[in-house]
């Protein structure tokens, strides 16, 4: 299945229903999230297998597992749904949960509300829920933590997702989340994982790479910003990840600020260089326009699935 009207009914119909009441509460209260059944099967895979020795080959089988437990379920399912009159729509809804637009929204309003009202420790706070690196009690470095966190997030949260369901239906939004789960949880270069989650990493980065392309294009068009496009093309590369600088170095762009660039996890530096080098740090006000930003976008992300749709 790749881009049929099926496929493009469940990324459309998961996209609208996430942008529209998010992952409500009470659902979470009475069954948790998918996300989170994924991550206990690959915390107890990680506690069973990721010790002795060949810890590549069993972070390999520990990711193939994850991934088959997410993707068969989901291929019995659109087997068994997809021929009925109502069966994408059906489908688009199991795949909802899948997609995090307003969670992401609601994650980075929850740092610009007590930012742009001067509140120091309350932005602190409610960046150090998105982000782990340290951070100072200004302004600057509190912005564009966030932004680089929205971003990021907007490609692999949310834009990589509905692509693979685009593509593939719930199998593909299920098999992505899969993988993206594994990377968040086994995929970094901690002593622990180095070895066990190298084929998760490198998986994600593969699987991330057309919608950290399409993010940045997405961020160009919102913004309406020849800058965006130019920065993006001269800065996107030189960021630490295959993927983040494109959406990264385009949000920079469209601002007019800087992102990326050093910060200190655990009170360790890492030099990381500079998108957009040579404009100003992004304050409160560009936080918001950020948001404002990520609200076109994905805008024009629902757009296309419908044009597409209606051929």
């Amino acid at each position: 299945m790749i881009l049929s009207q099926g496929t493009l009914t469940v990324a459309l119909v998961a996209l609208a229903l996430d942008a529209l009441i998010g992952w409500p509460d009470g659902l979470y209260r009475r069954i948790s999230h998918p996300v989170v059944w994924l991550g206990r099967l690959i915390a107890a895979l990680d506690r069973r297998w990721n010790q002795g020795g060949h810890r590549v080959l069993r972070g390999a089988l520990a990711a193939l597992v994850t991934i088959a437990a997410a993707g068969v379920p989901a291929i019995l399912l659109t087997q068994a749904l997809m021929p009925l009159p109502l069966g994408p729509v059906l489908l688009g809804v199991l795949a909802w949960p899948l997609v995090a637009t307003r969670s992401l929204y609601d994650h980075v309003a929850a740092v610009a509300r007590p930012l742009a009202a001067g509140d120091m420790p309350g932005a602190k706070a409610a960046v150090a829920m998105i982000v782990g690196r340290d951070l100072e009690d200004r302004p600057e470095p509190i912005a564009r933590a966030a932004l680089e966190s929205l971003a990021e997030n907007a490609s692999d949260g949310v834009v990589a997702p509905v692509l693979w369901a685009a593509i593939a239906g719930l199998p593909g939004i299920a098999a992505y989340k899969a993988i993206n789960t594994l990377d968040s949880m086994i995929g970094h270069m901690s002593p622990r994982h180095a070895l066990f989650g190298r084929f998760a990493a490198r998986l994600d980065d593969l699987v991330n790479l057309p919608a950290s392309r399409l993010t940045g294009l997405l961020f160009i068009a919102a913004g309406w910003s020849r800058a965006a496009w130019a920065v993006m093309r001269r800065d996107a590369r030189r960021h630490r990840s295959p993927n983040a600088g494109w959406p990264e170095a385009a949000m920079a762009g469209a601002l007019g600020v800087r992102l990326s660039g050093p910060r200190s996890y655990a009170g360790v530096e890492t030099p990381e260089p500079w998108l957009n080098e040579g404009a100003r740090d992004p304050g409160a006000s560009d936080l918001m326009r950020g948001l404002a930003l990520y609200r076109r976008a994905m805008v024009l992300l629902g757009l296309g699935l419908a044009v597409l749709l209606a051929f």
